[in-house]
């Protein structure tokens, strides 16, 4: 059995993560960003859904609706937070797919004529940052996660 393959316990995950030295800044800067857009993602969610069942929303139903699936999206994200700040490697992947996910919406919020513009290019600079933090080698490193051809024999 290989060492990628031995499972781990949260005692020897701790003695791991105390080995590797402190968490790098970059690292806990791109938990903190995904934890934001989880957050935002929740609230808003939580705003709509609010507005949904109270308000007088034009489709009560689609309102609902868009609450409960803003609110499930935002797991995403902060699961992905949670596991970075855990230095756990496979919480790059839904990091990454949170900020690629989030640069159309970025996108279509920027070319709104309305309040969105604002909103929109701080979502873009967020989501840009975010990947860019991601996929810096120090974070890559952090995280246990070996490049192709890396591979021990």
């Amino acid at each position: 059995m290989s060492s990628e393959q031995t499972p781990t316990t949260p005692a020897s995950a701790a003695a791991d993560a105390k080995e590797a030295g402190p968490r790098p800044g970059r690292l806990t800067a791109a938990a903190a960003l995904a934890a934001v857009e989880g957050l935002a993602l929740a609230v808003g969610g939580a705003w709509m859904l609010v507005e949904g069942l109270t308000g007088h929303p034009d489709d009560r139903t689609s309102a609902v609706t868009g609450g409960v699936t803003l609110i499930v999206l935002a797991l995403l994200p902060l699961l992905a937070a949670r596991g970075l700040v855990g230095r756990k490697g496979w919480s790059r992947g839904p990091a990454v797919i949170t900020q690629i996910m989030a640069l159309p919406v970025a996108y279509n919020m920027v070319r709104a004529d309305s309040l969105a513009v604002p909103a929109g290019i701080v979502l873009g600079v967020v989501a840009v940052t975010a990947l860019v933090l991601l996929v810096n080698p120090t974070t890559t490193q952090a995280l246990g996660i070996r490049g192709p051809g890396s591979a021990e024999k």
